[in-house]
């Protein structure tokens, strides 16, 4: 909607130079925007605030002689001009009904172009520590993440999705001894857990949940898991 609307400011501009009325004025490309308010209509521009100064006219006037030269269009319901010389579009409501033969004509190519002509593009998203608990923080990111590299590969881009899973390295072998040292504490030995250990609750039910189902299975004496350790800086 956003192009056609621009496309029926562009013909006014059109009708308005070819009759003199911007005194040899450069017009500017028709920029139009979504509306905060819908008492605002569906779609605005400040085309005539922007074009006042050049042509020599007060906005509000430009802005009624454009709108006054606008051509008729079956999806636009009224035209007003707000403030200044802000001018509001109203849609019709057969305006965006309009549009789906020719998303269903287009099918899984509709919206699709080539703006991006192949040019290559990373996107990085995610990178969910996987050394504590997950929120809904990282499913987001994930979403907005994915759909970010689809929109860029929709209109041309070659895109490259780098989706950081961190499940590997020094935080994993730490989570994996935290969870051994709490669940040794559970089968009885008393030990000072590490400064740099994990200790969040997650680790404990980790740990509760191993020892309920293997028992005292992978047991070792405290004494012999810390043998040979150098002594830690803030016994925890």
């Amino acid at each position: 909607m956003k192009q056609q609307i621009a496309d029926l400011l562009r013909a006014g501009l059109a009708q308005l130079t070819a009759a003199g009325t911007l005194a040899g004025a450069e017009a500017p490309e028709p920029q139009v925007e979504r509306t905060k308010d819908q008492t605002h209509g569906d779609f605005a521009t400040n085309l005539a605030l922007l074009l006042a100064r050049p042509a020599r006219a007060r906005p509000r006037d430009l802005a009624e002689r454009l709108v006054a030269a606008l051509p008729a269009s079956p999806l636009i319901e009224r035209v007003e001009i707000a403030g200044p010389g802000f001018i509001n579009f109203f849609l019709a409501e057969d305006a965006y009904r309009a549009v789906v033969p020719a998303i269903l004509t287009a099918g899984h190519g509709y919206g699709r172009s080539g703006i991006g002509a192949g040019r290559r593009v990373q996107v990085e998203f995610v990178s969910a520590n996987p050394t504590g608990p997950l929120h809904v923080g990282h499913g987001r990111g994930a979403a907005y993440g994915a759909v970010v590299a689809d929109l860029l590969a929709a209109v041309g881009y070659e895109v490259h999705r780098e989706y950081y899973v961190n499940d590997a390295g020094r935080q994993m072998d730490i989570l994996a001894v935290s969870v051994w040292l709490r669940y040794l504490e559970l089968c009885g030995e008393e030990l000072d857990f590490p400064s740099n250990g994990y200790k969040g609750d997650y680790v404990w039910d980790i740990a509760a949940t191993l020892h309920r189902e293997h028992g005292d299975a992978y047991r070792e004496e405290a004494g012999r898991v810390f043998a040979g350790t150098p002594p830690d800086e803030r016994p925890g």
